[in-house]
């Protein structure tokens, strides 16, 4: 009866101690893990951080190239009689309303089809030319209406003038322009609404100038290298 109890005692006095061993164990795994994940994180971050670093320059031909387009643009217009208005950071061309169109309609006006015609050969020379055409990815043809009446109402108004004038342009009827597969393949139209207005100082909207249409370019991979050129900043910061 003795030796039972001295053997329970044993027992009692190991089960802690073996206890207190594999939770010790387990924790120095855990922290083992812990450390493997933590260095993989790094080298990962760091590669990363490596391949953004190498697309830097990238990146800058990217901006450079657009700011050279603007700037080709804005050379070819620079004498036009045209009423164009040419952002000098986007290139974004823009047509008032009344050029192209009368008001609440989107049939083209004839005399908005001689501007166009006069227009696009021009605008197509500069993005299409041997040197710019590699980077153009889609050439973008927006309406823009006021917020008169419903947006439904003006979405699809602004949507048949960009078509009417990517219908036009694409036309037999347009002159000037030779092949048209290539300017067929990146040219697109959309219909914005009001959902871009021009506004006043005081952020009233202004009817007359809402009331556009816009010609637009996208350069390849330009949105990637936007976003790329961020994280670079982010990670300089």
């Amino acid at each position: 009866m003795i030796l039972k109890n001295k053997s329970m005692e044993n027992y009692i006095d190991e089960s802690p101690l073996e206890y207190w061993m594999s939770f010790s164990d387990m924790m120095s795994s855990l922290l083992m893990i812990f450390i493997l994940l933590l260095i993989l994180s790094i080298l990962q971050l760091s590669r990363q951080k490596e391949l953004l670093i190498e697309k830097e320059d990238e990146v800058d031909k990217i901006i450079g190239i657009r700011q050279m387009i603007v700037a080709e643009l804005r050379e070819e217009f620079r004498d036009s009689q045209l009423e164009i208005d040419i952002d000098p950071e986007t290139g974004s061309i823009t047509f008032s309303e009344g050029v192209l169109f009368d008001y609440n309609a989107y049939i083209i006006k004839d005399t908005g089809k001689d501007y166009l015609m006069e227009f696009i050969p021009q605008y197509i020379k500069v993005l299409l030319n041997p040197k710019n055409k590699e980077y153009i990815s889609e050439i973008i043809i927006e309406g823009h209406t006021d917020d008169q009446g419903s947006y439904m109402y003006n979405l699809e108004l602004s949507q048949k003038r960009a078509f009417e004038v990517a219908k036009f342009i694409l036309s037999e009827e347009f002159q000037g322009l030779g092949n048209k597969e290539d300017l067929q393949s990146i040219l697109t139209a959309n219909g914005r609404s009001f959902s871009n207005p021009i506004r006043d100082s005081e952020g009233n909207i202004i009817d007359e100038s809402s009331r556009r249409v816009e010609f637009k370019f996208r350069l390849k991979d330009e949105e990637m290298i936007y976003k790329m050129k961020e994280m670079l900043e982010d990670g300089d910061a």
